[in-house]
């Protein structure tokens, strides 16, 4: 492996990585988009509902570990110049992932029961919500440790085979969609296993690729060295850390869909059409964010606080540009957009009611989306965490008051100030940051 500390890095090395890392990272809510779309233009809403509350069961469980994609990326960064560092890295989070995919199979019935007990869904909704998840829980272990494998190839910069993966998986899911609902007519089943032969191939793929780009060393592995309690100390506690991030982010999204869910189901339907593109948005602020991630790896890994420096400096640019470009397309292609995703006349008007609030959310979330990358490539999790806890506060606080008020508007309302709070609060640790390099 080829040193990195003398390199010298511009802001089109940072956007060359921001591309790809979008282009792959802005697949991943397209799969729940996809689904959406293709029930939208089936008769009955309640598919909408059902497989809206059913990837919102499976964002819960993804996004409370990917954790295992971040700070595998930021890991493997730290380590390019260590052959030995860069195999632990990804060995650790591979068990990590092997073992909680197991256990959400063997607690599948636990997490759904408890899932309809906070969203609460009426019974119609609950059965295909129920057909839906049935069949996806057992692609957990799957996408957990495509979680890793794509970390780990983010992290030593093979965007190349991300991209491929990442397009592979949406194209896969895409093409068995169309055939099992359109052509075997399986409704919300065929939707579920499209998705899992797709989450299932694509990480086969993906363990090719790794294997491929795997530095070679004479020096034997130590698997009982790297698993050890010592070894997973340090990975423990930045993933714990990044873990709780995730329950405050979750606990939000989800108490979101409750409160919906109380309106009727039309509301219900529009607020998932929304919170799908509202998906788009975010995780196209996530391919910059793991390019910060890499470069501010790297920075640390070679104790270059210039180079750090540099990766604060190309974050703050991209928190101006990326709302800028999303609210340009958004406002071009809103009505467009939300036709995509549904033909029923009703759910569209709804949608259009609210579709302002995905203006503001780049806005106010620009900061806490683009700098908790930064911070997950240097490890320095703390900020996030507790950035975080304080949001949460704000989103109880807000929602208490405005959705009394102003019903489905002030759930919108709660969420963007939220959003805002991540920013704000995540900012506010960017110079202590700097003792972390």
């Amino acid at each position: 492996m080829s040193s990195t500390s003398n390199l010298q890095y511009q802001f089109k090395d940072y956007i060359k990585l921001v591309i790809p890392f979008i282009l792959s990272t802005i697949t991943t809510p397209l799969l729940g988009v996809v689904d959406t779309a293709l029930v939208g233009h089936l008769p009955n809403p309640a598919f909408i509902a059902g497989i809206a509350i059913g990837t919102v069961i499976f964002n819960t469980i993804y996004w409370l570990f990917g954790f295992l994609r971040v700070s595998t990326t930021g890991f493997a960064a730290q380590a390019l110049d260590n052959c030995l560092l860069l195999r632990s890295s990804l060995i650790r989070p591979l068990f990590i992932a092997i073992f909680l995919g197991l256990a959400f199979i063997i607690f599948q019935k636990l997490i759904f029961v408890a899932s309809m007990h906070i969203i609460k869904p009426n019974q119609d909704v609950q059965h295909y919500a129920d057909i839906y998840f049935s069949i996806l829980i057992w692609g957990a272990p799957f996408v957990l440790i495509n979680y890793v494998l794509v970390g780990w190839l983010m992290g030593i910069s093979k965007i190349k085979a991300v991209l491929f993966l990442q397009v592979f998986i949406n194209l896969l899911n895409i093409l068995m969609a169309v055939i099992f609902v359109w052509w075997f007519h399986w409704d919300i089943k065929g939707v579920a296993f499209a998705t899992l032969v797709a989450q299932i191939c694509c990480t086969l793929v993906g363990i090719w690729f790794t294997c491929r780009y795997l530095p070679k060393s004479e020096q034997k592995v130590d698997l009982r060295s790297i698993l050890s309690w010592q070894s997973l100390k340090g990975v423990i506690l930045v993933n714990t850390n990044l873990m709780i991030r995730t329950i405050c982010l979750l606990i939000v999204t989800n108490h979101f869909i409750s409160i919906g869910s109380t309106f009727n189901t039309e509301v219900l339907a529009a607020n998932a059409i929304l919170f799908q593109v509202h998906y788009m948005m975010a995780y196209l602020f996530d391919g910059f964010a793991n390019a910060s991630s890499v470069f501010s790896g790297r920075a640390k890994g070679n104790k270059n606080i210039h180079l750090y420096n540099q990766t604060l400096r190309w974050s703050l640019q991209a928190c101006i540009i990326c709302p800028i470009i999303l609210i340009a397309i958004w406002l071009t292609f809103d009505t467009t957009i939300i036709k995509l995703l549904t033909n029923q006349t009703n759910i569209i008007t709804l949608s259009l009611q609210y579709q302002y609030w995905l203006i503001i959310f780049p806005i106010v979330a620009s900061g806490g989306l683009i700098y908790y990358g930064v911070f997950s490539g240097i490890s320095y999790t703390t900020s996030i965490r507790d950035s975080m806890l304080l949001a949460l506060l704000v989103w109880f606080v807000a929602q208490y008051i405005t959705v009394p008020i102003w019903g489905n508007q002030g759930l919108w309302l709660a969420y963007n100030l939220f959003s805002f709070g991540r920013s704000i609060f995540l900012i506010i640790w960017i110079k202590k940051s700097r003792a972390y390099i």
